[in-house]
């Protein structure tokens, strides 16, 4: 079994499935205060930042993308159109639908499979290994936006702790 696929897909499920949990305390919390769900999925920490809704998707988009380069299958495209907890919580479960098809064997090789990536939006296509792109790439950035989603809860009266975040 590839070491590529015993650190990437475990970590990626553990957080998107802490944060389907999340989703939930969102949903119950806005709920209880009588609050517009928008209100939480159009969330911002600052003015110049993604709001909550695109922090998941970025989420999302970081491990499917990690794991079809990986194991060398085709990159799925998803619009980011995600609207409200419910839609939220269904990208999230396509995430671990499409990680959870693909075996481990897939993964044989990946650490030193070169693969291409755009590292931002008008970035030029660059080459690295799939161990740099796990670990270098793909890992910062998906926890960079997972720890935003749960500032940005935290911040606003959601009642999520440490444990939560780490899905215990």
């Amino acid at each position: 079994m590839s070491s590529m696929n015993q650190i990437g897909v475990p970590t990626f499920t553990q957080t998107l499935t802490a944060l389907d949990k999340i989703l939930d305390k969102l949903a119950a919390h806005a709920e209880a205060r009588k609050i517009d769900e928008s209100v939480f999925v159009n969330l911002r920490l600052a003015p110049d930042m993604f709001p909550f809704s695109r922090q998941i998707q970025i989420m999302t988009d970081a491990c499917k993308g990690a794991v079809a380069r990986l194991s060398g299958r085709e990159l799925p495209s998803w619009p980011d159109e995600e609207k409200t907890i419910a839609e939220l919580k269904a990208r999230i479960g396509k995430a671990l639908t499409f990680m959870a098809s693909i075996s481990p064997a897939e993964f044989e090789g990946s650490d030193a499979r070169m693969v291409k990536i755009k590292l931002g939006r008008n970035a030029p296509e660059t080459e690295m290994s799939g161990k740099d792109l796990l670990a270098k790439v793909s890992l910062p950035n998906f926890y960079f936006h997972a720890t935003t989603t749960y500032a940005l809860l935290r911040a606003n009266g959601v009642d999520v702790g440490k444990n939560d975040f780490l899905n215990r």
